[in-house]
C-alpha cells in the first residue's frame, strides 16, 4: 500500500511537470528590482525617465563630453571650425587636426554616435511603454509622449546633421540586433519632421510650462531647422514665425534682471548675468534653458565653457623688477570669470574680422562681453598696476594659451557663493593687490574656480530670427532675411545689411557674433555643407580639415559589428 501510494505522488508530479509550460516555468518574476515591465507605470517614474533625456542633454552640452565631470575628449571639437581653435595642442594635436581626429576608429566619432542613440533608445522606451500603460492619465501621456518624441527628433536630427543618413530606431529593442540598415540623410530629417510634427500637438505652450522643460515653442524651434534641411522654406518660416510672432514671446532690447540697475550693462549682457536666463525672472527670449542649482544633487556639474574658453591668464609671464620672468597674475578670480584654460582658443576672424566696421559698436563685442585688457596685479612685476595689452606687457609666447581676449558670456563674473572663495585667517576673502577676488581651487572636475554656476541657454530667440532669416534666404525673400538679420544687429547697436548682400555667410556671421559658443558651431556648419570652406578659409589650422568632412565617418565598430546587414561608410574614409 505504501508503495502505491508513492508510486500515484510520483506519477502526479510527473503529469504536473511534463504538462507546464516550459517557457513559462523557466520565467523569472523579479520582486526586488526594476525592469522595463515595473519602472514604467506611474507617472512618477515616467517623469524620472524623461529626466535623463535632460540631464544627458545637459552633460553633453555642459561638460563637452566628459558627461559629469570626466574627460572632455571629442565634444570640444564641435566648438571649433571657423570660431576657434585648439589651444592647448596646436599647431597639429587633436583639436587641430581634423584629418586624424575625426575617424572611422576614433573616440569622438563613436562617442557622438552613442550618446545620440542613448537617448534614441530612452525615448522608444517611453513612447512604447507610454502606449501599454492604463495607469496614468491622458494629460500626462501627452506631455510624456510630446518630451519623448521632441528628444528622438533632436538626436536624429543631430546625427543627421554629423553623419547625414543613418540607421533609423523606433521602437523598444528587446534583444541585441545586427541588421541595421542605413536610412538617407534626407529620411533622417524626415523621421525627425514627423516626431515633431507630432510633438508640437502634445506639448503645452511655453508659459504653461516650468523652466527648463520642453514646449511647443522648443519643438517649432527645432523643426524650422529640420525644414530647412528638407528644403521646406516655406514651412520653416511658417514654423520659426508661431515662435517669433507669439505674443508671449520677444528679444530683449531693455535693460532687465538681476544687475539691470549697474550702470555700464546693456540688454545683450543682462542676457548672461545670474538668474536672467528663465522665463520666470522676465525674459521673453528664452525658449528652452540648461538649469543649474548650486548644491543641488540634481544638477552636481556645471557649464565648462568659462573654463575652457577663458585664457591660462595665470601662467602669463611679465618682466619682473628683477629683469626675470614673473607672473602677472598672482591667482584666479571672480572678475576674470574664474580659472580659465585655454583649451578653446577663439580665431582672430572671431576676434576682429566678423565685427567689421562695427566693432566699437556692436554690444555683443563690448568690453562686458569680451574683455580685451587687465591690469598685472602682481606686486613683483616690473609692470605692476598696468596693463598688458595697452602698456605693452604681454609675451608673444604667452599668446596662444595663456594670453587673448576673455570672452565672459558664460563666466559668473563675481557674486560666487561665499564658500567659493578663498579666505584669509580672519574669515575675510583674500584679494589680489588691486583688489580683486581670489576664487578657491582644489581640481579641474570639482573646482569652484571653473564652471559658470548658472543656467545657461539651449535655445532663444535670437537664434529661431536667424533660422528664419535662413530660410527666407533660401526661399528667394533676400529682403525679409534683411530684416530678421537686423532686428538681432539693431538690439546689438550694430548698421543694418542690405537685402542686396544677404547670403548664406552673411547669415552665419551674425550667428558667430550673436550665439558666439552658445551653438555647437561645427554641427551647424556640417548641416550646411561649409565646415571644410570656413574652416580652411578662416581657422589657423584650417589646413588638416580634409575635403570629404562635412560629414564624419560613421564609426567603424557599428558597421563592423552588424553582419547581418551593411552599414555604408562616408565618402573617402
Amino acid at each position: 500500500m505504501k508503495k502505491l501510494r508513492i508510486y500515484i505522488i510520483a506519477s502526479a508530479l510527473l503529469a504536473v511537470l511534463i504538462s507546464c509550460n516550459e517557457n513559462n516555468w523557466l520565467e523569472e518574476t523579479p520582486k526586488s528590482f526594476y525592469t522595463p515591465d515595473n519602472s514604467y507605470e506611474t507617472s512618477t517614474q515616467f517623469r524620472q525617465s524623461l529626466n535623463y533625456q535632460y540631464d544627458l542633454l545637459r552633460s553633453f552640452q555642459w561638460t563637452l563630453g566628459g558627461l559629469k565631470g570626466g574627460s572632455a575628449e571629442g565634444v570640444i571639437a564641435l566648438a571649433l571650425g571657423d570660431i576657434a581653435f585648439g589651444g592647448t595642442d596646436y599647431p597639429d594635436g587633436k583639436y587641430n587636426n581634423f584629418k586624424a581626429y575625426f575617424t572611422p576608429t576614433s573616440a569622438p566619432t563613436l562617442l557622438f554616435w552613442q550618446v545620440a542613440y542613448n537617448a534614441i533608445a530612452n525615448a522608444n522606451i517611453v513612447i512604447n511603454r507610454l502606449e501599454l500603460n492604463d495607469k496614468i492619465g491622458i494629460e500626462d501621456k501627452k506631455g510624456f509622449k510630446g518630451e519623448a518624441l521632441f528628444f528622438r527628433a533632436y538626436w536624429y536630427n543631430f546625427l543627421a546633421n554629423l553623419y547625414g543618413g543613418v540607421p533609423l530606431v523606433l521602437e523598444e529593442s528587446s534583444s541585441p540586433r545586427r541588421d541595421y540598415v542605413r536610412a538617407t540623410r534626407n529620411e533622417t530629417y524626415d523621421q525627425a519632421r514627423l516626431d515633431l510634427e507630432e510633438a508640437i500637438t502634445l506639448l503645452k505652450d511655453i508659459d504653461g510650462v516650468e523652466d527648463g522643460m520642453i514646449s511647443k515653442q522648443a519643438a517649432l524651434h527645432v523643426i524650422t531647422e529640420v525644414y530647412i534641411s528638407l528644403g521646406r522654406y516655406q514651412d520653416a518660416i511658417n514654423a520659426a514665425s508661431a515662435v517669433i510672432d507669439n505674443p508671449n514671446m520677444g528679444l530683449m532690447t531693455e535693460r532687465f534682471g538681476s544687475r539691470a540697475s549697474e550702470s555700464g550693462g546693456d540688454p545683450y549682457w543682462d542676457l548672461f548675468q545670474l538668474n536672467n536666463q528663465n522665463r520666470s525672472s522676465g525674459n521673453r527670449e528664452s525658449i528652452l534653458v540648461l538649469q543649474y542649482e548650486y548644491q543641488n544633487s540634481g544638477s552636481s556639474y556645471g557649464n565648462f565653457y568659462s573654463r575652457c574658453t577663458l585664457p591660462q591668464y595665470f601662467n602669463a609671464k611679465v618682466e619682473g623688477k628683477d629683469g626675470k620672468s614673473v607672473l602677472a597674475f598672482t591667482g584666479f578670480t571672480a572678475e576674470k570669470g574664474g580659472r580659465g584654460i585655454g583649451v578653446i582658443h577663439p580665431t582672430d576672424y572671431f576676434f576682429n574680422d566678423v565685427w567689421g566696421e562695427d566693432f566699437d559698436t556692436d554690444l555683443r563685442n563690448s568690453s562686458n562681453m569680451i574683455v580685451r585688457d587687465f591690469k598685472i596685479d602682481n606686486p613683483e612685476a616690473k609692470g605692476f598696476g598696468e596693463w598688458m595689452v595697452k602698456d605693452g606687457w604681454v609675451q608673444e609666447g604667452d599668446l596662444l594659451r595663456n594670453w587673448y581676449p576673455f570672452v565672459m558670456k558664460f563666466s559668473r563674473r563675481g557674486g560666487f557663493p561665499d564658500e567659493l572663495y578663498e579666505k584669509n585667517t580672519d574669515g575675510t576673502i583674500k584679494t589680489t593687490a588691486l583688489g580683486e577676488h581670489i576664487l578657491a581651487y582644489t581640481s579641474w572636475t570639482g573646482s569652484p574656480a571653473n564652471i559658470s554656476y548658472k543656467d545657461e541657454y539651449l535655445f532663444r530667440l535670437a537664434g529661431t530670427y536667424l533660422l528664419r532669416a535662413e530660410a527666407y534666404l533660401k526661399n528667394n525673400q533676400s529682403d525679409k532675411a534683411a530684416d530678421d538679420i537686423n532686428e538681432l544687429r539693431k538690439r546689438a547697436h550694430a548698421s543694418e545689411v542690405k537685402a542686396s548682400n544677404m547670403n548664406i555667410d552673411l547669415i552665419l556671421d551674425e550667428q558667430m557674433r550673436e550665439l558666439y559658443f552658445e551653438d555647437f558651431r561645427v554641427v551647424t556648419l556640417m548641416r550646411l555643407g561649409k565646415l571644410v570652406e570656413r574652416t580652411q578659409e578662416h581657422n589657423p589650422r584650417g589646413e588638416n580639415v580634409g575635403n570629404n568632412q562635412n560629414l564624419l565617418p560613421i564609426p567603424y565598430p557599428e558597421i563592423e559589428r552588424n553582419i547581418f546587414g551593411k552599414i555604408e561608410q562616408n565618402p573617402e574614409y
